[in-house]
């Protein structure tokens, strides 16, 4: 135990692959550092100009939803350096050890200003950046140079099929990577985390590596007047992302607020509506949801008693499990009808309004979770007693097969059980 203690202390919130990354991507640093400084920067104009543009990407991360940190134009501008085979003509001989140590000196540079305001970069999305660029740059500078004698003998081809083979491999094994640390995070299935990977970071991931290669290419015949040309294009797709994942932080802030009115107006216990959504949750990436159905089923878990708001009388202690099965009924269909009017949470409103269907109803998965997430806070709240715990999902399972799905109560087992344990 004071191990574990000790471990937490040094290094919080990070887990053993995170620590990997972060050490492995240390020690190529080094490496880089160390031998570029031996041997000396070669094309120090091209290296500096691709190290700033680096570090105004790195200035200019944001964070996308998932918690996922990104930074497009230094992730392009690594690529680019990796790829280059000329700059105006002239071979770019850089070795794989000074791509790496101009992307690890230009993401540090560019990390400075928000470490110094007090926003530090996560240190496991620097990692993996910086070995995606490195991995792509080990495997292609070797090549480079019987790739630039081809292109310049006016045959491009070779040179676009092995940057785009190369490419492809890094992505891989980039989704494969953030898939395995997302896994260990958010204790869901690698397959499912792999499925979210592809569907949330790949299509900005290919957008991103393009650009890398086309900066390379343009790089042939523009010098490095390619640099600002195809920045600018990516500083502003930059900015709308931005603008999408602040707006998207800002509808769950309000969906957050709203749920707190029944607590405020004392129609249930505080803290139920966050306790019910995050085991929600935990219990849907235990049964392998997707990200898009984590979301809905949180919007839904923290407005499933919102419906309460029409009660003339608030249920003692707001337990709808321990009410009327008609009355709770109406209530998931009032609070339905309140979601439905926002006008863009229909799939949500539905989840909630059938909250309390029976398992032979089929209701969605998303409402057998809320229901069953919904009954055990009612019953536990928020104590820690491991009886109370066993006895409420004891409860749960004497009515599975009819009102609660045996797999859900199943799986909320496993996570209260994990959750107890990290308390002890």
């Amino acid at each position: 135990m004071s191990e574990r203690r000790t471990a937490a202390t040094r290094a919080p919130g990070l887990d053993s692959g995170q620590l990997l990354l972060i050490c492995a991507a240390g020690m190529l640093t080094v490496a880089g550092i160390s031998h570029t400084a031996a041997a000396g920067l070669v094309d120090s104009q091209v290296a500096i100009g691709f190290g700033v543009l680096i570090a105004a990407g790195e200035l200019a991360r944001l964070t996308m939803p998932g918690n996922r940190e990104v930074a497009p134009v230094s992730t392009a501008a690594s690529l680019g350096y990796a790829l280059l085979l000329d700059v105006g003509g002239r071979e770019a001989t850089q070795s794989a050890l000074q791509v790496v140590a101009v992307m690890s000196v230009g993401m540090i540079a560019g990390a400075l200003p928000h470490v110094a305001v007090g926003r530090p970069p996560r240190l496991d999305a620097m990692a993996r950046r910086l070995l995606a660029g490195s991995l792509l740059a080990f495997a292609y500078r070797p090549v480079a140079h019987p790739l630039y004698e081809i292109a310049a003998a006016g045959d491009w081809w070779p040179a676009l099929g092995v940057m785009a083979l190369l490419i492809a491999v890094m992505l891989s094994v980039d989704v494969v990577i953030a898939a395995m640390l997302r896994a260990e995070q958010v204790r869901t299935v690698f397959g499912v985390a792999v499925r979210d990977e592809i569907r949330m970071a790949a299509p900005l991931g290919a957008a991103v590596a393009a650009s890398g290669m086309l900066l390379a290419l343009a790089s042939h015949s523009m010098d490095l007047t390619a640099l600002p040309a195809f920045a600018a294009p990516l500083l502003v797709t930059q900015v709308a992302f931005r603008k999408y994942a602040g707006i998207r932080a800002t509808y769950l802030q309000t969906v957050r607020a709203l749920s707190r009115v029944t607590e405020v107006g004392g129609y249930v216990e505080p803290g139920h509506s966050r306790r019910v959504s995050q085991l929600s949750i935990a219990i849907g990436r235990e049964l392998g949801m997707a990200e898009p159905q984590l979301l809905e089923l949180e919007y839904a878990a923290l407005m499933h008693d919102i419906g309460q708001l029409s009660l003339r009388d608030p249920i003692p202690g707001g337990a709808t499990v321990l009410t009327d099965p008609a009355q709770a009924r109406r209530i998931a269909e009032l609070g339905a009808e309140v979601i439905r009017k926002t006008g863009v949470l229909h799939a949500v409103a539905e989840i909630v309004r059938r909250q309390c269907d029976p398992v032979a109803d089929s209701p969605p998965a998303a409402s057998r979770i809320i229901k069953a997430a919904n009954a055990y806070d009612d019953l536990v709240g928020a104590s820690t007693d491991r009886d109370r715990a066993a006895a409420a999902l004891e409860r749960l399972r004497l009515d599975g097969g009819t009102e609660y799905d045996p797999a859900v109560v199943e799986a909320m087992a496993r996570v209260v059980d994990r959750l107890t344990m990290s308390r002890v």
